[in-house]
């Protein structure tokens, strides 16, 4: 239902334009307080730009002026009737979402617990964690590892070969429901500072692509998902320090590796002060 909204959103902002009314150049979400307010005022007739942008709150961007040459198209009654069923069919969608929400929250009721833990987990919201356990279940109990729930869900990228030669490294369709899911919740983590799903993302979108390294992170989630819920166990973050002076660390050994190979004698010297332990 969410994409039926997003989809009526769009229809809105054709025919907005089509009225030479830009409200998306100055209002970033059409859909918010501001926005409503308006779009309410012109199904119900008012055309003067000024007062239209008075509606607008003054936590915008834009100036008065600005959301006044942006309004200053005009809408034909046969327009101003769709912009009113389009207004009207995604408030029905709305309640019909809410109500649905309210549904499987009743429905959970016994499962509380583990939607808390998952909502330990950075990127992952209310919404999501509910529908993680209706999808695997309070205990993933049907996966007996991290490995088996990602195959369900084909996370992990496959590898089609013709005569030796890949053709493809595109995923499997699998539970699309959790797909979508974790792809909202990767980016999420991502986006917040300090995670380690953004340490990860940072040190593998380079190599990979920022969509591929988002689809790992993803992964990377799932992971720790199957074991918050199979486990019963809290999501601890990591040390990202730690993590990170391993990762110099290997690195390290890696190009002295390099550099043998090429006929170099190199010898390394400790710290004086030993770092810290990283368990792995």
């Amino acid at each position: 239902m969410r994409e039926a909204v997003v989809r009526v959103r769009n229809q809105i902002e054709v025919l907005l334009e089509q009225a030479q009314i830009k409200l998306t150049s100055v209002v970033s979400d059409l859909l918010g307080q501001s926005g409503r307010r308006m779009l309410h005022a012109l199904i119900h007739g008012l055309v003067d730009p000024v007062q239209l942008a008075a509606l607008g709150d003054r936590r915008l961007h834009a100036s008065p002026e600005q959301l006044a040459d942006a309004l200053s198209g005009r809408l034909t009654e046969a327009q101003r009737l769709v912009l009113q069923l389009y207004v009207q069919q995604i408030e029905q969608l709305e309640k019909h979402i809410a109500d649905l929400d309210a549904a499987l929250a009743r429905a959970l009721t016994p499962h509380q617990d583990a939607v808390r833990r998952l909502c330990e987990i950075p990127g992952v919201s209310v919404r999501s964690a509910q529908h993680m356990v209706a999808e695997v279940g309070p205990r993933a109990a049907a996966f007996a590892s991290a490995g088996k729930l990602a195959s369900w869900v084909a996370i992990c990228p496959g590898q089609q070969e013709s005569a030796g030669v890949s053709v493809s490294s595109r995923s499997a369709k699998g539970n699309w429901m959790m797909r979508r899911t974790l792809a909202q919740t990767a980016w999420a983590a991502v986006a917040i500072k300090g995670s380690e799903a953004r340490r990860r993302f940072q040190a593998w979108r380079p190599r990979l692509g920022t969509q591929k390294a988002v689809w790992a992170v993803a992964h990377y989630q799932l992971r720790i998902i199957w074991e918050v819920l199979h486990d019963g166990v809290r999501y601890q973050q990591p040390d990202t320090e730690a993590l990170s002076q391993r990762a110099l660390v290997a690195r390290a050994r890696r190009a002295v590796d390099q550099l043998r190979k090429l006929g170099y004698t190199i010898s390394l010297t400790p710290p004086q002060t030993p770092m810290t332990p990283v368990a792995t």
